[in-house]
């Protein structure tokens, strides 16, 4: 069975020894994220360079998804590393006290312009929500606060305004650097920390296409104010990623289940892939197995249509990244056998623009009620056919023949699709049909007397042609079926 649902893991120290990489490929991997919060430059291009390799030796297109690091406003360090906090105390966030001067009256912060976002009364939350501080007063350059909720506090942690609204942009100094590294590496796929509206999301593609990039914008959905404005910045974007971290902090944890379910379904209404993210398999950074309630939480990612499911800590630093990965492919395993996630009403009442989506549509309703189907077949220059289709439920893989590495690497995110290599030159119908069925036999994809559909364009090689659908038994000299 093909798990339609794809995995991301986060490369990192755990992941740099290569036999621990070719194992995450061997487990079925489909991107790799490069977190450029942590680490340098040469780090992350060393492990970029790895994952190329190994991609080539096992022939299987793998993703490569750069993620910025966005303007985290967090504090600074402790003269000791840490402070204890107690609930009912007093402490200071001084924007004046120096960041590795910190003690247990106050802090500096990475962020001095926060003092101008805050009032007296606001709910402030640090290291992901575990401190909580309330605003008692306000002077020039600093907020005297009350501890609500307190704990250790060591160096560096991220902090937060309950509700969110902090002025800070999407993208930072270092960002703007970040951003040429990825077009450097080529990367598939930009993640944009902290988005706040499709401004946001322009901008990046703006600098990454300057810098000679041309991979796809994942707006990460993390600030509470980015709720507000979520059409726009999915039709901006060629995915998002449903943060629950600091969404989570901001928003506040009760409403995070109905505001993801709620993201998942925006995205795929409107052709866009989504990821969810963050915390899915917490537990397995320091042990063997997940909790039967990450394995819920990744089950009801599946459940609600997400296309790709990521894993963060558990594979960059965690002490089981082989076995996280594994526990996540034989989750979404069993949660797509539920007929839930293969039975659609998507756009069932539509009317399509593009004929290549028209005959994305078509392909996949008969796929779906014609029961003799084994796969569909899209020949495609730019993935968007495909990623049309995978926006239906469907139990059916979907593959996606191109010759371009970077669409074949694209479409790895797409639920349900799958790339296969294919560079057929030959303008002949029937020889591009055989070249097609040829390479689903050599995959294991179908057996003779299995119906495949086949979409292209009758103008092979140009972008947006599609125009023709095709049902053909594998077997009948190629030929069109005919009951």
């Amino acid at each position: 069975m093909h798990r339609r649902t794809k995995i991301i893991a986060t490369l990192g120290p755990a992941t740099d020894d290569p036999l621990v990489l070719n194992a995450l490929f061997d487990a079925g991997m489909d991107a790799v994220r490069i977190n450029l919060s942590h680490g340098s430059h040469a780090d992350h291009e060393r492990r970029i360079r790895q994952v190329r390799e190994q991609s080539q030796k096992s022939r299987r297109a793998v993703a490569l998804l750069v993620d910025l690091q966005g303007p985290k406003i967090r504090i600074g360090r402790f003269v000791g590393g840490a402070v204890d906090l107690a609930e009912g105390g007093k402490f200071c966030l001084d924007m004046a006290c120096p960041l590795d001067a910190g003690d247990i009256t106050r802090v500096g912060l990475t962020y001095p312009e926060l003092i101008e976002d805050l009032a007296v009364g606001d709910v402030l939350l640090l290291d992901d929500g575990r401190i909580v501080l309330q605003i008692d007063e306000l002077q020039d350059t600093k907020a005297d606060c009350s501890v609500v909720v307190g704990g250790t506090l060591s160096d560096s942690k991220g902090i937060n305004r309950k509700g969110g609204g902090l002025s800070a942009k999407a993208l930072s100094d270092k960002d703007i650097v970040d951003i040429r590294f990825a077009a450097e590496m080529e990367a598939d796929y930009l993640a944009v920390s902290f988005v706040r509206d499709a401004g946001d999301v322009e901008e990046a593609r703006r600098l990454l296409q300057e810098a000679g990039g041309r991979g796809g914008i994942v707006a990460k959905i993390e600030r509470a104010e980015a709720l507000n404005c979520v059409e726009e910045i999915v039709h901006a974007s060629d995915a998002i990623m449903v943060a629950r971290g600091d969404l989570g902090v901001e928003i506040g944890d009760a409403e995070l289940p109905s505001v993801q379910k709620s993201l998942i379904q925006t995205a795929r209404d409107m052709n866009t892939v989504v990821i969810t993210a963050t915390q899915m398999m917490e537990s397995m950074i320091e042990n063997a197995i997940p909790t039967r309630a990450e394995v819920f939480d990744v089950a009801n990612a599946v459940f609600d249509g997400t296309d790709a499911v990521m894993l963060s800590a558990e594979t960059s630093v965690g002490k089981y990244p082989l076995k996280s990965v594994e526990a996540m492919d034989r989750t979404c395993l069993e949660a797509e056998k539920h007929k839930s996630v293969r039975q659609s009403g998507h756009r069932i009442n539509s009317e399509f623009a593009r004929r290549d989506e028209a005959i994305a549509m078509a392909a996949m309703y008969v796929a779906n009620h014609y029961l003799r189907v084994k796969a569909i077949a899209a020949l495609t220059e730019t993935g968007s056919t495909t990623k049309s289709m995978s926006r239906i439920s469907s139990g059916l893989p979907i593959y996606a023949m191109t010759k371009h590495r970077s669409v074949r690497r694209k479409v790895t995110l797409f639920r349900g699709v799958y790339p296969i290599e294919f560079n057929e030159t030959c303008q002949d119908v029937h020889k591009i049909n055989e070249g097609i069925i040829e390479k689903l036999l050599q995959r294991g994809a179908v057996e003779e007397g299995d119906v495949v559909i086949i979409t292209k364009g009758d103008a092979s090689g140009i972008k947006g042609q599609t125009n023709a659908l095709k049902i053909i038994r594998v077997g009948d000299h190629m030929a069109p079926l005919v009951d």
